[in-house]
């Protein structure tokens, strides 16, 4: 573990040199780079720093433990710092572990966040309509910046769907467990009964795809144009605004008729088209490894249920690792961490323990 701290550090030190460069400087790109570089090291750096200086601190009071002459309220200070730092050393220890663990280099990608009503009719549209507000209420908490690219509504106050990005540092790294099915369990207004109805909607995250990615070929693109339309009648103007992108060779078809510009609608919709196909060509790589993702949490099978959202219970239960909380207004309100860092603590530990073993 230690001689691979040491690779880091080293590049630390090379990538922070290169930073005095003035050719650096004057290269935005390559700046940018190295920055990006850096801010994904230093984490190790900085905690491998607190890991040295823990040991050091433990050396020193031992040697004043040692010390059968010494101050004995000296000696007092040295036993509690040496039980502090034997303490802190191992928890050290099991951060840098983490922090060595393979990074997904999607993770510090924006989003790109698809919803669909599911089974349920109405009522799946309707909490279509109540998950856009809960991610879009979480991504304001973290900061991300929201851009809405298509949005088909209905009579009621329902989504059929929505697509949307997220832009900010690590959007990524947190939503990503949010791909799959989710389930509400509720009474509809519309049901005088009483009775409990179970819906379902999907939700697929994609990572933004970078040009550079995924080589698009014109000819194998059909670009349709028509006019935006919306329940209500929202989203519609009088011109063939909207766009609808057909990659022809997989078939995969894109809308976007959010912006009253055909060309920004047709940027947007290219941005996802992009997206998509990457998504597409990773878990296509992914398939050799399917034992070894399948002992993961689950981040990308839209078929997979990970969720189910109870109202009469007021609960939220994640099936992917047996997390029930009785928060359910707290949740759709936008407090999303507390399903996601578990999440991600229970990864983390998973993929912890395939690297020790291995």
């Amino acid at each position: 573990m230690f001689e691979k701290i040491e690779i880091f550090i080293k590049r630390y030190d090379e990538l922070s040199k290169m930073l005095y460069d003035p050719a650096v400087a004057c290269d935005n790109e390559r700046y940018t780079a190295i920055m990006k570089e850096l801010h994904s090291i230093e984490p190790i750096v900085n905690t491998y720093k607190e890991y040295k200086s823990t040991n050091k601190a433990i050396d020193d009071a031992l040697s004043v433990l040692a010390d059968t002459q010494g101050d004995e309220e000296l000696r007092d200070m040295a036993q509690q710092e040496l039980e502090d730092a034997k303490h802190a050393l191992p928890l050290l220890e099991q951060e840098l572990r983490i922090l060595l663990l393979p990074r997904d280099p999607n993770d510090e990608k924006n989003v790109i966040v698809e919803i669909r009503a599911g089974a349920g009719g109405e009522e799946a549209a309707l909490f279509c309509a109540v998950l856009y507000r809960m991610y879009s209420m979480y991504a304001d908490s973290r900061g991300y910046t929201p851009d809405l690219l298509n949005l088909s509504e209905t009579g009621l106050g329902g989504i059929k769907e929505v697509s949307f990005t997220l832009e900010g540092a690590g959007a990524y790294s947190r939503l990503k467990y949010e791909s799959g099915v989710h389930r509400v369990q509720r009474v509809p207004e519309t049901e005088s009964g009483g009775r409990i109805h179970t819906s379902t909607v999907t939700v697929a995250v994609l990572p933004e795809a970078e040009d550079v990615e995924i080589d698009i070929n014109p000819a194998d693109l059909k670009i349709d144009t028509f006019r935006s339309s919306g329940a209500g009648g929202q989203h519609i103007n009088k011109t063939s605004s909207a766009i609808r992108i057909t990659h022809l060779p997989t078939g995969t078809v894109v809308e976007c008729q959010d912006e009253r510009s055909q060309y920004k609608n047709k940027d947007k919709a290219m941005k996802v088209l992009r997206s998509r196909l990457l998504s597409a060509k990773q878990q296509e790589q992914s398939g050799a490894i399917a034992a070894e993702r399948k002992a993961q949490v689950g981040t990308g099978d839209r078929s997979e249920r990970i969720r189910t959202y109870n109202y009469r219970e007021n609960r939220v239960t994640d099936h992917r690792i047996g997390l029930t909380l009785y928060q359910l207004d707290s949740v759709l309100g936008g407090n999303l961490d507390a399903v996601i860092d578990p999440l991600i603590a229970a990864d983390r530990a998973e993929k912890l323990k395939e690297s020790m073993d291995s």
